[in-house]
């Protein structure tokens, strides 16, 4: 089965990872995905434990509505299980391109997209109740820094 990305990628200095049908909300990830867009992996990666440790918070720019302002950055929260969930699929996409050979100093995040996938109804005697689910494509590439 092919999965069509929203994103063109370049098959050889890029590398792609897909996280299809997670269990976390969707508006929680679009401001995750806004975050992290055009960091570097190895700081993205630190930000997405430092939020799961509650040590930093997501600043929410979109779906900020009864959200406390926390220090330095406005209105923002530690959405734990989504930083995880994204954590996993942003190492999934560093370990391909290491296979494919790109030098993981060197990797950005050029494209991170969180898009809402099907909500099935849950189990049970509840009164209609979906699940959330997320789709995450991420895609990184190989940048040279020029201040070298």
């Amino acid at each position: 089965m092919t999965y069509k990305y929203a994103y063109q990628h370049n098959k050889d200095h890029e590398a792609i990872a897909l996280g299809k049908d997670l269990p976390i909300s969707s508006k929680q990830s679009i401001e995750i995905c806004k975050y992290l867009r055009g960091k570097k992996v190895s700081a993205a990666k630190k930000i997405l434990n430092d939020v799961a440790a509650l040590k930093k918070a997501v600043p929410y720019t979109r779906f900020h509505g009864d959200t406390g302002h926390k220090p330095g950055i406005g209105p923002g929260r530690y959405p734990v299980k989504a930083s995880l969930a994204i954590l996993q699929v942003l190492t999934n996409a560093e370990a391909n391109a290491q296979n494919k050979g790109l030098d993981a100093e060197q990797l950005h995040v050029v494209h991170l997209m969180a898009q809402e996938a099907s909500r099935p109804w849950r189990y049970g005697r509840q009164r209609r109740i979906k699940a959330k689910r997320t789709h995450i494509e991420v895609v990184v590439a190989e940048h040279k820094d020029e201040k070298q």
